[in-house]
Formats: structure tokens, C-alpha cells, sequence
């Protein structure tokens, strides 16, 4: 696999079962650097097992995939240095303040001076006012942005957010999505599951639909939109939205 392109993630024929169920049935994407990607599926898909693969934590039982240039089955040590992985639930200690969460982390990285590199994710993630505050305190949305900031103490060039804004409320879930826009503009490559098909239709460059272990879309929402049937012209030409054209997709999958 040629890793010196513009692609933080190269996955080709990825294969992956347990025992009899073959979850993952050659996948093929890649990701751009300094891009947003979503990964989207029903439960069941694969999309937890992709993410596994890729941050090495499970090893795949085919195919290959670079994270970084590195490759994640011979290089493992080189992609977790360079990756960051933030699960469905805030890895936060609520006994502490937000500011002490950051230097731990920074203090565990061995970094230089935890102290200013706390303090600067404090201020780009707009928690400066609340940096002494215990994180019990925090709302539902603060909680995930100090989860989201610890896991960029050191830099990492990729992030994976698995379902970031789960059981978040309409504002908390904006503040995450303004974060993620902004870890972009700033060249973070963002690799992104969700549930929520809205959450892909606003943040996503590239959207791919995973179903039953294979790729069957893999685009823009633009190029997405191409693949559903056009819109009757009523009185307005209703387009399309992310979840029609999954739905639709999904179903002629299981029609065949």
C-alpha cells in the first residue's frame, strides 16, 4: 500500500470474524487528511470493529490498513502515538477540575510544562471560566468538549470519535459539533461514527454506509444524494436528506 499520498487512513479488503459471524467482508476506504469522515451503519454493521482495527486494539483477519503511514498490524506502536480515540461516554474524573484532568493526561504523556498545555486547550475549547470547577459540575456538552481536549493533549494528527454526541441535548450536541468543525480547520483529520444521520449530513466531507460487513456508499453528500431517485416537483423540489437516501440504499441492499 503506497502511503505517501494525501490519505491519514488507507484501508483495503479488511476482513475480520468471530468464530462462524464474518463481521467485516473486505472493506475498502480511504480518508483524507485533515478531513471530517463518517462512518455510518445499523447496529451490527462493523463500524465499532473498524475502529478497533484501526487503533489497534483487535487484530484483523484480512486485508490491510495504514493509519498515519503506519501500518496497524506491523507498526502498532507508530499509529498509537500518533492517533487519539474518544469513546461513547466522557473519560473525564469527575472528582477533579477540568484544568487537573488535562494536566494529568499531559503529566502521563511526560510532556513538557502539563501546566500551559492545559492551559491552552482550556482556552480553545472555551473552558477557561469553568477550568477550576470540579467536572461534576460541568453540563452534559462542557463534560464531552474536556473529554475531547484531553485527548489532544500531545497532538495527536488523528482522532476517532465513536458516536461523540450520544445522549447529549440539542446544545450540548452543537457545542461538540462546533469542536469537531474546529479541530478540522485547525488540520486534525476527524474519523467519526454516528448514529445520527443528521450529525454526518452537517459535519461530514465524506460519508461512508456500512451494512452487513460491506462498503455500499462511499461519497459526498452531494455525490450521495446523485444516488437517490430524483424528487417529484410538486408545488417545492424537496431534496433529499441523508437519512432518506440511507434508508433508501440500505433497503435495495436487501432486496437482492
Amino acid at each position: 500500500m503506497n502511503t505517501q499520498t494525501n490519505f491519514a487512513i488507507q484501508v483495503r479488503g479488511l476482513q475480520k470474524s468471530y468464530k462462524s459471524l464474518h463481521v467485516l467482508k473486505g472493506v475498502d476506504f480511504d480518508v483524507q487528511k485533515g478531513s471530517i469522515f463518517a462512518l455510518l451503519g445499523s447496529n451490527g454493521a462493523g463500524k465499532t470493529t473498524i475502529v478497533k482495527i484501526l487503533t489497534t486494539l483487535l487484530k484483523q483477519d484480512g486485508g490491510s490498513a495504514t493509519v498515519n503511514g503506519f501500518d496497524v498490524a506491523s507498526k502498532p506502536d507508530g499509529v498509537r502515538q500518533s492517533i487519539s480515540l474518544t469513546g461513547q461516554f466522557a473519560a473525564v474524573d469527575e472528582i477533579l477540575t477540568g484544568r487537573e484532568n488535562l494536566v494529568m493526561i499531559a503529566r502521563l504523556r511526560h510532556l513538557a510544562n502539563p501546566s500551559r498545555i492545559a492551559e491552552v486547550l482550556l482556552t480553545r475549547f472555551g473552558l477557561t471560566d469553568a477550568a477550576d470547577r470540579r467536572v461534576a459540575t460541568y453540563s452534559g456538552g462542557m463534560k464531552r468538549r474536556l473529554d475531547i481536549a484531553m485527548s489532544l493533549v500531545g497532538n495527536p494528527q488523528v482522532i476517532f470519535l465513536d458516536e461523540p454526541t450520544t445522549g447529549l441535548d440539542p446544545e450540548g450536541r452543537n457545542e461538540v459539533w462546533k469542536t469537531i468543525k474546529e479541530l478540522a480547520a485547525n488540520g486534525t483529520t476527524v474519523f467519526l461514527t454516528t448514529q445520527y444521520l443528521e450529525e454526518a449530513e452537517q459535519l461530514a466531507d465524506r460519508i461512508i454506509i456500512l451494512h452487513e460487513g460491506r462498503i455500499i456508499a462511499n461519497g459526498t453528500l452531494d455525490e450521495l444524494k446523485k444516488l437517490f431517485p430524483p424528487a417529484k416537483v410538486e408545488y417545492i423540489e424537496k431534496q433529499p436528506s441523508l437519512e432518506d437516501i440511507f434508508l433508501a440504499i440500505v433497503g435495495k441492499k436487501e432486496e437482492k
